[in-house]
């Protein structure tokens, strides 16, 4: 197959959290050893669910000293499948327009690590300085697992690092780093019993609404201020929205009981823990974050879902490096104890330091003057995604983040689309860093 049949391959193996990335990784790695490269995989199960990280390297043995290209395989997950009205309602669908192709994880970033293999492979067998290594790696929606496998089991010797995501071709030597957050809410044993009961009695009905987000809305914010305003003994019987922490929702919907009339309602403990998350936020946004767009720390709620004994809450913060362990457990201590006040549970799923890359190194200079010399962006920029790098950086790695492909409003949505030149570039780039930073 050609690049684009790869790419359009790729694209339509699922590799989202609820999936796991195994066929992906399967599928690439036989690529690599097709392209001479030897090959490596860490399958691990994760919550029951089969993923693997994929290492191929140009000889067989772990070197002293390597140059790490790394990109996750998995993606996020889907959401409403009649939201990608450019895939024909399937996100595994890879379709091309002219010169974009759309499907999920087109830019973040399953095709980024078909670029690194297509520049290496014009280098495979030849000898080299440091050689590379490239990884792809699994759980990045899900607390950068994979890559924590990798430093875990030893499978590294890297001194530097290209950490893939979208950036528009812009090198980036900052990142935020992220805390992800689920707030589980009760329901009382009254509203256990009439939600059990409720569809097999004659005298009760329900209402249903649903709200949109626009670019830059949340639609779950909409929801519960919308709830904040309803009378507290009603009957919530299904709050629904997003698809995972980090996306923002573009879609939630309740059904709601209008005469119920509890003694001990879950409403007025959600709309609590909905005020304390608006005074968080708040908080984030009073740390100023220079050189980051927004300029300082973000929180989102991205996903709600209700189960028969609970409603459950789940959303992250980007924290920009400067954020230290004293600010960040301060207003983690203080949304803990506002869901305690009302007997809900609190627990950080993940947390993740930001990561700040030395702009003086001779690594980050040189990685801009060859970005300059082929004609693209070589200002340093950050970016308010959380990538590897806040996990290999951690090291002693020293990273950038580059990769082709818009992030914002792009990624994590659908009709998630990339440029096709965009990654021919792109894998220009990749072979003279290669030629820069191996040979």
């Amino acid at each position: 197959m050609n690049f684009l049949e790869n790419c359009r391959k790729l694209v339509g193996l699922d590799s989202t959290p609820s999936h796991g990335n195994l066929a992906v990784a399967e599928f690439v790695g036989s690529l690599c050893e097709q392209a001479g490269l030897h090959v490596e995989y860490q399958r691990e199960s994760v919550e029951g669910v089969d993923q693997c990280n994929v290492i191929a390297r140009p000889q067989a043995a772990l070197p002293a000293e390597e140059v790490l290209f790394q990109t996750h395989l998995d993606t996020a997950e889907a959401g409403h499948f009649h939201q990608w009205t450019m895939t024909q309602a399937n996100p595994f669908n890879a379709s091309i327009y002219n010169d974009l192709i759309y499907g999920l994880g087109t830019a973040d970033v399953k095709l980024d690590f078909l670029c690194k293999l297509e520049a290496m492979k014009e280098f495979a067998g030849r000898p080299m300085k440091t050689p590379f290594v490239l990884a792809g790696t699994f759980g990045a929606q899900n607390g950068m697992t994979g890559a924590i496998k990798l430093i875990r089991r030893k499978k590294l010797n890297a001194k530097r690092a290209f950490i893939g995501q979208p950036t528009e071709m812009k090198l980036v030597t900052a990142g935020k780093g992220l805390a992800v957050v689920e707030i589980s809410v009760p329901f009382s044993h009254e509203e256990r019993a009439y939600r059990r009961d409720h569809d097999l009695l004659e005298s009760t009905s329900s209402q249903s609404r649903m709200f949109a987000g626009q670019p830059g809305e949340n639609a779950i914010v909409k929801m519960l201020g919308y709830l904040a305003q309803l009378p507290d003994g009603i009957a919530v019987m299904d709050l629904d929205g997003g698809v995972n922490h980090n996306s923002v929702p573009a879609s939630a919907v309740l059904e709601i009981d209008m005469n119920a009339g509890f003694k001990d309602p879950i409403l007025p403990k959600i709309t609590q823990i909905y005020g304390s998350l608006l005074e968080l936020e708040k908080a984030l946004q009073q740390f100023q974050a220079e050189g980051f767009d927004p300029p300082y720390a973000t929180m989102n709620m991205g996903k709600i879902r209700t189960f028969d004994d609970e409603i459950r809450i789940t959303g992250c913060c980007h924290l920009p490096p400067s954020v230290t362990d004293a600010v960040y457990d301060g207003w983690m201590k203080q949304l803990e104890e506002s869901v305690k006040a009302v007997g809900a549970r609190f627990r950080v799923r993940d947390y993740r330091k930001g990561f700040l890359a030395n702009e003086q190194s001779d690594f980050v200079k040189s990685s801009a003057a060859l970005l300059g010399d082929l004609g693209l962006e070589s200002r340093l920029e950050r970016i308010a995604a959380p990538t590897e790098a806040s996990v290999f950086g951690r090291l002693g790695i020293e990273c950038v983040v580059w990769g082709p492909g818009l992030s914002a409003g792009n990624s994590l949505v659908p009709n998630e689309n990339i440029k096709i030149s965009e990654l021919r570039t792109a894998t220009q780039v990749y072979k003279r860093l290669i030629e820069r930073f191996c040979l």
